[in-house]
């Protein structure tokens, strides 16, 4: 493969890139929330600042991908998997796997036990790339978000 994918820590200067891919997934199959709008704009405050991380994928130096972690509000978690996007122009590469396998590691070197995530089963698939990453879905938490309408959770091998 001529094109270069790396994965790198989120820094000021993927500001533009981090809420643009997000944007662009979540304005075509739903409408942004409040939340959205406080992470995406300002992501050092509601995510790096909070103890989290932001992964950036690269393709040929060019950011195509995007994924967070963060503190997770819920019991029994320890880290949510938030914000993850991959352009559509590169859909089918193996970004986002690549994007989440790396995050998975992240979360495991911060010294997570369990993550969690939420998403929408009309992204179909971004639940399939979970399954395939390890997730599994899990009943009975309530969302902030309304178009969240699966949870699914990893927990660290024993």
């Amino acid at each position: 493969m001529s094109q270069k994918i790396a994965i790198v820590p989120y820094s000021d200067r993927y500001a533009t890139a981090f809420k643009a891919l997000n944007e662009e997934w979540i304005t075509k199959y739903f409408v942004m929330e409040e939340m959205d709008y406080k992470s995406l704009d300002h992501p050092n405050k509601y995510i790096l600042d909070k103890g989290g991380y932001i992964a950036v994928a690269l393709l040929n130096q060019e950011p195509v991908g995007v994924c967070a972690l963060v503190p997770c509000a819920y019991e029994g978690y320890d880290l949510e998997l938030v914000k993850m996007g991959v352009s559509p122009k590169v859909q089918g590469m193996g970004i986002g796997k690549l994007l989440g396998q790396h995050i998975i590691e992240k979360a495991w070197e911060m010294g997570a036990k369990a993550i969690f995530l939420e998403s929408n089963r009309v992204l179909a698939p971004a639940i399939s790339l979970y399954k395939k990453l390890g997730f599994q879905e899990v009943y009975g938490i309530p969302s902030p978000y309304a178009r969240s309408d699966i949870k699914m959770e990893l927990l660290v091998a024993e």
